[in-house]
């Protein structure tokens, strides 16, 4: 049995994102962090005091995690950037995928040992595999681990060697466990979504391993325990489900995104609060984000 408990999603923010992503929970600042990928905004929401506040970048952003203070790293088109977010100094911008200009990089997150992790899309979202997955150790050092992605999307880790990855395209989560050197050992499909299901998108682990993946076009979420069986399902009043986060109160609480991306007027007045930040209170608790490692950071 699952045991999961979970209350009805409430409505955060209404911004109307249309693609937000990349959510990220910063316990010291008691704050939500997320983008919007196609505004190029960063949103901040602090739930103590519930002030809101929206930075403009001058790209289009697919992730920040966080180093120290109010110093961030950002996933940028064509770029990862260090920055203090509130002084807006860059620290150092290194440049990715110089030779592939319609890429972008989408998602990203910190393994548990600080390492970051991201995956690179066609921003026209073709149907080309020019997507690939990397690998940003305390160094600086980059490393291409794993390539031919249509739309990256995850990653979730179980440790520092095994996790999740998910090329949204393919409707395909991988399982996927690499050395020490970060080379792939073992990659095998863990789950495929039906036509039906929309497509996997953003996901995240809580402490019993289970999985908690966003259906874009799905209208929900779904919870996979490690034997890839479907445990747990939550409903929400939004068609597009990008990007989920566990944080708040007992780091048990789980943050959503969404989008409004290629919806029509329609779907708009069905599903009215596509593109809002979500809350949903649960009785479990999610891993905790590592801060990146940077030396010297």
């Amino acid at each position: 049995m699952h045991n999961i408990k979970t209350s009805k999603p409430e409505v955060l923010w209404n911004l109307k994102c249309k693609l937000g992503e990349g959510t990220l929970w910063v316990k010291e600042h008691s704050s939500i962090y997320f983008v919007d990928i196609k505004k190029k905004r960063i949103c901040i929401l602090n739930i103590k005091n519930k002030r809101k506040k929206i930075i403009k970048v001058n790209k289009e952003i697919g992730f920040l995690a966080h180093v120290k203070n109010n110093i961030f790293i950002l996933g940028l088109q064509g770029e990862l950037r260090i920055v203090n977010i509130k002084s807006k100094k860059i620290i150092k911008s290194i440049k990715i995928e110089k030779n592939i200009k319609l890429n972008r990089i989408n998602d990203g997150k910190t393994d548990p040992s600080g390492r970051l992790w991201f995956g690179t899309m066609d921003n026209l979202e073709r149907n080309i595999e020019k997507g690939s997955l990397y690998c940003l150790d305390k160094n600086l050092a980059l490393k291409k681990v794993d390539t031919n992605y249509m739309i990256t999307n995850g990653p979730a880790f179980i440790n520092s060697e095994n996790f999740y990855h998910t090329d949204s395209r393919k409707k395909t989560i991988y399982k996927i466990k690499v050395n020490k050197k970060l080379k792939i050992i073992s990659k095998k499909i863990f789950k495929k979504f039906t036509k039906l299901m929309g497509s996997p998108d953003g996901m995240t682990l809580d402490n019993k391993k289970n999985l908690w993946i966003c259906h874009f076009n799905g209208a929900c979420i779904s919870v996979f325990n490690k034997n890839a069986k479907k445990i747990y399902k939550i409903n929400l009043p939004a068609k597009n489900i990008t990007n989920c986060i566990f944080g708040g109160i007992n780091n048990s609480e789980l943050f959503v995104t969404s989008a409004t991306k290629s919806m029509s007027i329609e779907e708009m007045k069905k599903y009215k609060y596509s593109g809002a930040l979500f809350k949903i209170k649960t009785n479990i608790r999610g891993i905790s984000q590592k801060k990146y490692n940077l030396d010297n950071g």
